[in-house]
């Protein structure tokens, strides 16, 4: 997203920062909404902020709203009071943690600080939402911090957690804090699946989906399970993947949410693509495609800690399914690319697919021209699981005669230790 020109930076000077605010939210093809439940604010409320032009605004609320779709503070006003998370490579790896630790903290304190009336009347849900929000302030700070260097930090946070609802005395204060728990060990998973240490991730999954039991959320359970089975199918083992899919409908019956059965079928098409099987896939695929046709975009996910399920999922969910069936029909088309939106490292990650579908279909050049651009953000985020992505397209092609393109490629694969 260029930042520097257009009507953004516009906008920007002018001192309109409402409209900022919209015009990047569209770009990130966010509902006001869905923008509105990160902020903690209604959809109206986002409504007015967003046409507020050149009037008053709460602080408070930009630097949420700034970090929230990952906007320069500059652009909202907030240059000279928010503090960056710059960390240069070679830093001292404790000073590292204890920077993160510290945005961290502001990020918290600035995003949502409850009133002291209100912490002190809902005793461990005050806590509760207080570290829920500091897990929240590690997730945005993923998008450009290197997972080693976030994973150093959220063990420790986690622990956190767990001593605070060993010691919680009320049943409600116990669930709500193990809630927190499942949703920062899910975090963990990623973190750890991002490094490349499948043991730790699926540890740390199975860890989120024991918490969400023990917190009583069948919701909140099933999503780990899907997330689970989501890491499965990545990880090539399709079978269990369609197990954690199948567990996961289950638990939450024959009334589950509409979004639900929109992701899960996208889900169960990533297991039967990994098993092999483009039928089962594809079916999955249509269902998954009419769930999220029939949702209203003016809903809410009923599961706050992500975002909304959309038709772009749907169809970036298919690209995957086509590399990984090498079919390219399902990975090219002239509009694919502008699937790949959102985080960085997702955004890799879906670049590495289409260029394996290009592969399928014989353009060397331009498969290897887009790989090049995902490990370029692999490399820059010292991602290991991009880098394994992009070892996994490389050895497709198997020419014993590649071209420049790919002989540049391999150079700049080879001797990569993350």
């Amino acid at each position: 997203m260029d930042f520097q020109t257009g009507p953004i930076r516009d906008a920007s000077r002018a001192g309109d920062y409402g409209r900022v605010i919209e015009l990047v939210r569209k770009e990130r093809r966010m509902t006001q909404t869905a923008l509105g439940q990160a902020l903690r604010l209604s959809q109206s409320a986002v409504s007015r902020l967003e046409k507020k032009g050149q009037g008053d605004y709460s602080t408070t609320i930009l630097e949420a709203a700034a970090a929230h779709l990952a906007i320069p503070p500059a652009l909202v006003g907030l240059a000279a009071n928010r503090p960056q998370p710059q960390v240069k490579d070679g830093s001292d790896d404790m000073h590292r943690r204890t920077l993160l630790g510290g945005v961290v903290a502001t990020a918290a304190t600035s995003v949502l600080s409850p009133t002291p009336a209100a912490d002190a009347a809902d005793g461990g849900g005050g806590q509760a939402a207080a570290l829920r929000l500091a897990t929240s302030a590690y997730r945005r700070l993923d998008g450009f911090t290197p997972s080693r260097d976030l994973y150093d930090v959220i063990e420790p946070h986690i622990r956190l957690i767990q001593s605070t609802t060993r010691s919680a005395t009320a049943d409600g204060d116990r669930a709500r804090l193990a809630a927190v728990g499942s949703e920062a060990a899910s975090f963990a998973g990623w973190l750890a699946w991002d490094k490349g240490d499948a043991g730790s991730a699926r540890s740390w999954y199975g860890a989120a989906i024991k918490a969400a039991d023990t917190a009583g959320h069948p919701l909140l359970a099933a999503y780990q399970r899907g997330t689970l089975a989501q890491f499965e199918a990545y990880a090539g083992n399709g079978v269990e993947a369609l197990n954690q899919a199948r567990r996961a409908r289950r638990s939450l019956g024959d009334r589950r949410p509409a979004v639900a059965e929109a992701w899960l079928s996208s889900v169960e098409a990533l297991g039967h693509a990994a098993a092999g099987d483009r039928r089962s896939a594809d079916k999955a695929l249509v269902a998954s495609r009419a769930g999220a046709e029939a949702l209203k975009e003016s809903e809410p996910p009923p599961w706050p800690w992500v975002f909304s399920f959309t038709m772009e999922k749907v169809a970036a969910c298919r690209v995957t399914c086509g590399a990984w069936l090498s079919l390219p029909d399902w990975v090219i088309s002239d509009d694919v690319e502008a699937l790949a939106t959102g985080h960085p490292k997702q955004r890799a990650l879906l670049v590495l697919d289409i260029a394996a579908g290009y592969l399928a279909a014989g353009r060397v050049e331009a498969a290897f021209a887009l790989a090049s651009r995902a490990l370029d953000a692999g490399l820059a985020s010292r991602s290991g699981r991009i880098v394994e992505r992009a070892r996994a397209v490389r050895r497709i092609l198997t020419t014993a005669s590649p071209p420049k393109i790919v002989r540049d490629f391999d150079d700049r694969l080879h001797g990569v230790y993350l």
